[in-house]
């Protein structure tokens, strides 16, 4: 997975440099390579990527809850607050 996005963003990068270079003699056919390679990065690479990062990551150590702000500042956690 990790070859795929990075083969997916060095296309994208490629295509974007091509269409920036073609750009003066082809105008629409550079515009259309300058946005393949635009969605290529933002819309297939970076979720790809998300994904694979996220793998095996709880999201509850990630999100603000009154938890996790108690932590942050070196309260003790009370967990029978709400019971």
């Amino acid at each position: 997975m990790k070859y795929v996005v990075i083969l997916i963003v060095l296309a994208s990068l490629g295509s974007i440099l091509y269409g920036f270079s073609i750009h003066e003699e082809q105008i629409a056919f550079g515009n259309k390579c300058i946005g393949f390679g635009t969605v290529g990065i933002f819309l297939v690479a970076m979720p790809l990527f998300l994904y694979k990062e996220s793998q095996g990551k709880k999201m509850k150590d990630y999100m603000l809850t009154e938890e996790n702000i108690k932590k942050m500042r070196g309260e003790k956690a009370e967990k029978a607050e709400n019971q």
